[in-house]
C-alpha cells in the first residue's frame, strides 16, 4: 500500500496554523517558570535513578551481596545474625567478626540490643566510607594479617565469626590461624566457608587476597578440625538448625560451629 503525501497547505488552512503558533509563543512567554520547573524535575528524577542504581539507597547487606554470580559469605553473615542470636543467646554479647567488609557486619551487630562488636579486616582496605573510617579510628575495627598471632588477649570475645577469610589460606597457615581464632574466643567459633563450585573471587579481588580461594568440602573441613584438635559445638549446631528451620533459613555458604 502506498502512503498519500501530506498536503502542508491543509495544516495551515484558514490561517489556523499561524494563530496556533502565535498562541504557543504567547503561552511560552507568559510561563517561563513552567519550563524551568520541568527541567529541574527531570534532572532530579535522573539523579535519583542513577543514585539508587549505584547503591546509594541500599543497606550494608546489599553492598556485600551477590555480584555477577559471586556469593559473599560475609553477606551470608548478615542474613544469619538473627539465627545466631537464637542459637548463642548471651554469647552474642561480645562478638568479633573476622573477614573482608567487616565494617558492614560490625555496624549491623552494633545495632542489636546488648551487643558489643569488633572487626578484624585481614586485607588492606583501599576505599572506605566515613562510618568505616570512624570505626577504624576508634579501634573497633583493625586491619591485621591473620597468618600471624591475632592482636587480642585470650578469651577476649564470647563468640568469633569468620567469613571469606579461611578459604584463602593454605593448610600451612590454617594450622596457625585456626588455633588463634579459638584462643581469643570464650564460648565458640563460627566459620562461614564457600561451597566448592559455587563461590569464587572476582578477578579484581585476586590481587587483594593474594591467591584464588581454595573451596573445600564439608568432609574436608571436619577432618581438618579433628586433626587440629577443634571439636564441633553440638549444642550450638542443634539450636542453630532449630532456629533456621523456624525461619525457613537456607544458607548459601557452609557454616561450622566449633567449641573454643
Amino acid at each position: 500500500m502506498s502512503r498519500r503525501p501530506v498536503n502542508p497547505a491543509r495544516r495551515f488552512a484558514d490561517g489556523g496554523g499561524a494563530s496556533f503558533t502565535s498562541a504557543l509563543h504567547q503561552k511560552s512567554r507568559s510561563s517561563p517558570y513552567l519550563s524551568i520547573g520541568l527541567v529541574l524535575v527531570g534532572a532530579l528524577l535522573l539523579i535519583g535513578y542513577s543514585y539508587s542504581n549505584s547503591g546509594g539507597f541500599s543497606s550494608d547487606t546489599n553492598a556485600v551481596s551477590k555480584v555477577e554470580g559471586d556469593i559473599s559469605c560475609t553477606a551470608e553473615v548478615h542474613r544469619a545474625i538473627p539465627i545466631l542470636q537464637k542459637a548463642y543467646g548471651d554469647s552474642m554479647h561480645k562478638v568479633l567478626h573476622v573477614g573482608p567488609d567487616t565494617c558492614s557486619v560490625v555496624s549491623k551487630l552494633l545495632k542489636e540490643e546488648d551487643t558489643e562488636a569488633w572487626g578484624l579486616e585481614p586485607y588492606e582496605i583501599e576505599e572506605t566510607e566515613g562510618h568505616c573510617k570512624s570505626l577504624i579510628r576508634k579501634g573497633v575495627v583493625r586491619v591485621a594479617d591473620i597468618k600471624f598471632p591475632l592482636p587480642y588477649r585470650a578469651n577476649s570475645f564470647n563468640l568469633v565469626i569468620v567469613s571469606d577469610a579461611l578459604d584463602y589460606l593454605s593448610p600451612k597457615y590454617l594450622n596457625k590461624t585456626l588455633p588463634e581464632l579459638a584462643r581469643v574466643s570464650l564460648d565458640g567459633l563460627v566459620i562461614f566457608a564457600g561451597y566448592p563450585g559455587k563461590q569464587r573471587a572476582k578477578v579484581a579481588e585476586l590481587s587483594k587476597f593474594g591467591r584464588p580461594a581454595k573451596l573445600r568440602s564439608s568432609s574436608w573441613w571436619i577432618r581438618y578440625f579433628v586433626q587440629t584438635g577443634l571439636e564441633e559445638n553440638v549444642s550450638a549446631i542443634k539450636k542453630f538448625e532449630q532456629a533456621a528451620g523456624k525461619k525457613s533459613y537456607q544458607p548459601s555458604c557452609q557454616i561450622f560451629h566449633l567449641s573454643s
